[in-house]
């Protein structure tokens, strides 16, 4: 158990490590192409003075380019209702009193690129960041007080106007902090078995730039916390409600809130066929059928796998493509049989054959600078039969490492609705065509 909390750290560190690197670079990067588009135009003036470097279409078409990041503080507050999804959130606990409400307090750093830059036109205004937040449920002693932490990507559905739009935000990490399901001590909560957590979020607010420095944000959110069955019981935690945000912006530009003059058009994408290719592996527990109720296994199990995914890139924002998707479940089609009261329940571990699948999937990706969130249905198509025979759901999140090569975190789910085992990896894409303005 140990070493897979200090799994779950290191995945978390790497990946937080990454993403501030990703910021290091995109700014040093940015800097370097400023200083050199200068240097250039400074030597086209000395050569004749009669071009005017700074109202150039060079000069014009470099600021489009990128002209520096948007550094930004923000504060989350998020009132929200448990959706009561088990007897446990009932009223079927230790104070026999319904457990129906959630309060959160959001501290986030995030960063985004200076208005009408390509890579804001494009994006929609994109910003991303780091999150950490302390969550309540009003009942410490059975569920803790977790603290989360968590990287998020945001950006325009629609603009209103110069101010005004319509927003959304998802949010993706880890929490620790709860108490977990104990057999003598924690009974009654048969909802949350480990003191770590996947945290996911998505919210839609409206945004109201009020001066250059400060954005007011308020909309709806919808949050859950689930273990990706790796630990029983494993019901998870959803969450609906508000959320009022107040956004501080270090150095946003004085002419954030008028209208450009003049924008060059967006540079036109090349549409081209790219392969990802996936390598990944988790563990998860089962629980296993005898008679007509589900019998937890006390083992866990090893999960292995490949996706390779030809995608067709459509644009900046969308790929759509099919994968080829391998796994090995070593919990696939484990079996138990009738034992004697009293004594250890054994589980049984079928041949190979029955453990190993092969898949096909229809895939689609909405394409973010530094993220890329991912969606699968497919269907087993070889397979040994059992557990192994349906057809499979796969979210997934991509983070840029370098440009042809990303962290991949995924959770797979059976028949829409049994959660099935998480997905940790690498991926690299071939035949990468794809042109970015955040690096």
């Amino acid at each position: 158990m140990k070493n897979k909390i200090r799994i779950r750290k290191v995945l978390t560190l790497i990946g937080i490590v990454l993403f501030v690197s990703d910021v290091a670079f995109a700014e040093e990067l940015i800097s370097g192409y400023i200083q050199e588009t200068e240097t250039n135009n400074a030597s086209v003036s000395s050569v004749d003075e009669n071009i005017p470097s700074e109202t150039s279409s060079s000069r014009v078409d470099s600021l489009s380019l990128s002209r520096g990041l948007v550094h930004r503080f923000g504060i989350d507050f998020r009132p929200e209702y448990i959706i009561p999804t088990n007897p446990f959130l009932e009223g079927e606990n230790y104070f026999w009193k319904p457990i129906d409400q959630s309060l959160s307090l959001h501290l986030k750093y995030s960063f985004q690129f200076q208005p009408d830059t390509y890579a804001d036109r494009i994006y929609g205004g994109a910003y991303q960041g780091i999150g950490l937040a302390g969550y309540t449920f009003g009942d410490p002693e059975e569920l803790g007080d977790p603290i989360a932490i968590y990287l998020f990507q945001g950006a325009r559905i629609s603009r209103f106007n110069r101010r005004f739009s319509l927003n959304y935000e998802w949010n993706f990490g880890i929490s620790s902090g709860w108490k977990p399901y104990d057999q003598i001590y924690n009974s009654y909560n048969i909802m949350v078995g480990s003191k770590i957590n996947a945290y996911i979020n998505a919210n839609f607010y409206l945004n109201w730039m009020f001066s250059k420095e400060f954005d007011l944000n308020t909309g709806i959110t919808l949050t859950h916390f689930s273990n990706g069955n790796t630990k029983f019981p494993n019901a998870g935690l959803n969450n609906t409600g508000l959320k009022i945000g107040l956004i501080y912006h270090f150095n946003r530009k004085n002419n954030c809130l008028s209208k450009p003059s003049y924008q060059p058009p967006i540079p036109q994408f090349t549409r081209h066929i790219s392969y990802d290719l996936v390598l990944f592996g988790s563990w998860r527990r089962k629980g296993v059928a005898f008679g007509d109720k589900q019998v937890p296994s006390p083992n866990a199990y090893t999960v292995l796998g490949f996706n390779f995914a030809p995608m067709y890139n459509f644009g900046y924002k969308l790929r759509v493509g099919m994968s080829l998707d391998g796994v090995y479940d070593g919990s696939a089609n484990v079996y138990t049989i009738d034992y004697i009261s009293g004594t250890p329940q054994e589980f049984f571990t079928p041949s190979l054959n029955k453990q190993l699948s092969l898949g096909l999937s229809g895939r689609t990706e909405y394409v973010m600078p530094y993220f890329t969130v991912g969606l699968g249905i497919g269907a087993n198509i070889l397979h040994g039969g059992g557990d192994l025979n349906g057809c499979y759901q796969v979210l997934a999140l991509k983070v840029e490492v370098t440009r042809s090569s990303f962290i991949h975190v995924g959770y797979c789910l059976q028949d829409f609705h049994s959660p099935n085992f998480l997905m940790l990896g690498l991926g690299f894409r071939f035949n990468n065509k794809y042109p970015t303005f955040h690096r």
